[in-house]
């Protein structure tokens, strides 16, 4: 079950956190990885783990909010059967403390970025005859949270556009559907923790574990193992959705 043989997936953002731990267990069930990164580095370093357990994977340098760099990448990639959309930023603040600056670099790596890699991939999917797409939501697409406006409006945006897409091209035998996480526990939560509050630490990672009704962050392999699900042969009934997976925090929460 979950085999992705002879799959080819494109994962944005697959150098670190989630894009990381589900490009190590895509390549795992047998598909070839092809990471897109703005960090080379890591994106290499993720590649040499993969290769260095037999499976197969590359890593190539690109800006997802430039389209001329998107179309580049897939071309030299030249089969898409799987799209995952995860490179994404974060802004802290609310509108008043959310500048032009910062609302357009947030719209440009998470809304732009992922619509560059759409336009791309989906006349390749349907010259394949079909494809799956995955796009990371968040919690903050359905529910409210404090300062955190950019980013809502960047993930409101990609739920949006995931019904679009799964609407538009269903008679194409393209599915779509996202990932709606709370907080996951990742590189960029240590180092917003260290920048953010050096001198405690531990107490506010406490505390941003408790948000969730279930006590914890999750692992980006908890997310990973749903990525798996849904863009498996075994989920083609499975279109348009969002799925939060948040510990409770959406409906829990009260």
């Amino acid at each position: 079950m979950f085999s992705l043989i002879n799959k080819s997936v494109v994962i944005t953002g697959g150098g670190s956190g989630i894009g990381r731990a589900i490009s190590l267990l895509f390549a795992k069930q047998g598909a070839e990885v092809n990471i897109l990164e703005l960090n080379e580095t890591a994106a290499q370093e993720t590649v040499d783990e993969i290769r260095a357990e037999g499976g197969k994977a590359n890593a190539y340098a690109c800006n997802v909010t430039s389209q001329e760099a998107v179309k580049t990448v897939f071309a030299s990639i030249g089969r898409v059967d799987i799209l995952i959309n995860n490179a994404g930023i974060a802004h802290v603040g609310n509108l008043e403390k959310t500048s032009e600056e910062d609302f357009d670099r947030i719209y440009n790596v998470n809304v732009k970025g992922a619509y560059n890699c759409l336009y791309v991939a989906v006349p390749m999917m349907k010259e394949n005859k079909g494809g799956v797409i995955l796009n990371m939501a968040s919690v903050a697409s359905s529910v409210g949270i404090a300062d955190r406006f950019a980013y809502s409006m960047s993930k409101g945006a990609i739920l949006t556009m995931t019904l679009s897409i799964a609407k538009d091209y269903i008679k194409e035998n393209i599915r779509c559907n996202c990932i709606s996480p709370a907080r996951v526990h990742t590189p960029f939560v240590d180092g917003f923790l260290a920048k953010n509050y050096p001198n405690n630490i531990e107490e506010m990672f406490e505390k941003l574990s408790a948000t969730q009704p279930i006590g914890r962050m999750a692992k980006p392999s908890e997310i990973a193992f749903l990525a798996l699900y849904l863009c498996s042969d075994e989920a083609g009934f499975v279109t348009g959705s969002d799925y939060p997976i948040d510990g409770g925090f959406i409906r829990l929460n009260n």
